[in-house]
């Protein structure tokens, strides 16, 4: 161990429903291991949002890493707040979906996710800064999604009920049968295109829905969003396609569209409101389309992480 990870301490922050009740069991290995070698370690669990903005501003002050403990809703909700205070970032992922650890390549193991964090590199990534959906500009990591996947994640928060490794598919397969097409107009950077769809999806990162590569060619170093769209199909078909999507092979069949940009607005109307969501957390109604659209935008080498 060099001079340096000596000197590293760490603030974890744990959301103690992450993982239907994993994330408490996730931080102890990782936080003995680290004390082992005589860094400083610091766990609060469940400080709730106000809280935990002033834990994430107390911690950077002092030069701590702060560690997400859960899911890509917890490490989504502090890494703009990491990323506003110009601290660095560690994850331990202990979620059901843990795509954004996926997108990063960080192992699944405490010995490992320990020598990540005291000796792993700090790169920068790319945030999202959504606006337009409520009155507060929200800081997303992974990707923002309207549409089916949205009330695929709404099934999702119900399903507890099922093992972990089936709730994603399952709340899948139940959304497509249940899916009304939707009315899209979706703005890149100025072009405007309009939809019949399914979903509309804008990634920072490669996965979500545990798993599932909606974006095989995105970045969280490009400065770039990929914007993929699902045009509308039936419902058999589309379920034929999901396993598609595992692989990224989706990208390829005639009703999908990928487009890039940096900024994305989006608006739309269905029978019922649109869902919108992001990182597993639900966002509210996508704006219909005589209303000002929800908008997305890239924020390049916005966080410091650990990976």
């Amino acid at each position: 161990m060099t001079a340096a990870e000596d000197r590293r301490s760490f603030t974890f922050l744990v959301n103690p429903t992450s993982g239907g009740g994993a994330a408490p069991g996730a931080v102890v290995p990782v936080a003995r291991q680290l004390r082992e070698v005589g860094a400083s370690v610091d766990v609060t669990y469940s400080p709730g949002p106000h809280a935990m903005a002033t834990l994430v501003e107390e911690a950077v002050g002092r030069g701590d890493v702060v560690v997400s403990v859960g899911g890509d809703g917890m490490l989504s909700s502090l890494a703009g707040l990491v990323a506003t205070h110009g601290g660095t970032l560690g994850i331990v992922p202990a979620g059901r979906g843990n795509d954004f650890a996926r997108m990063l390549g960080l192992p699944d193991e405490p010995e490992e996710q320990a020598r990540v964090l005291l000796g792993g590199e700090e790169r920068l990534i790319d945030l999202l800064a959504v606006t337009g959906l409520g009155t507060q500009r929200r800081t997303v990591a992974g990707s923002v999604y309207a549409g089916v996947d949205a009330r695929a994640a709404e099934i999702v928060d119900r399903a507890h009920w099922l093992p972990r490794s089936l709730q994603y598919p399952y709340a899948a397969l139940r959304s497509l049968a249940t899916y009304q097409p939707g009315h899209y107009r979706v703005s890149v950077d100025g072009t405007e295109h309009e939809y019949a769809a399914a979903t509309v999806v804008v990634a920072n990162s490669a996965y979500y829905g545990s798993g599932m590569q909606i974006a095989p060619s995105a970045s969280v170093t490009d400065g770039v969003l990929d914007v993929v769209v699902i045009e509308a199909a039936s419902r058999i078909a589309l379920m034929r396609s999901l396993p598609k999507v595992y692989d990224g092979e989706h990208v390829h069949l005639p009703e999908v569209t990928v487009l890039t940009g940096s900024r994305v607005e989006v608006c739309g109307t269905a029978r019922s409101p649109i869902p919108v969501g992001a990182d597993g957390e639900g966002l509210g109604p996508l704006p219909g389309l005589t209303a000002a659209p929800a908008v997305v935008e890239v924020l390049p080498a916005a966080l410091r992480v650990l990976g």
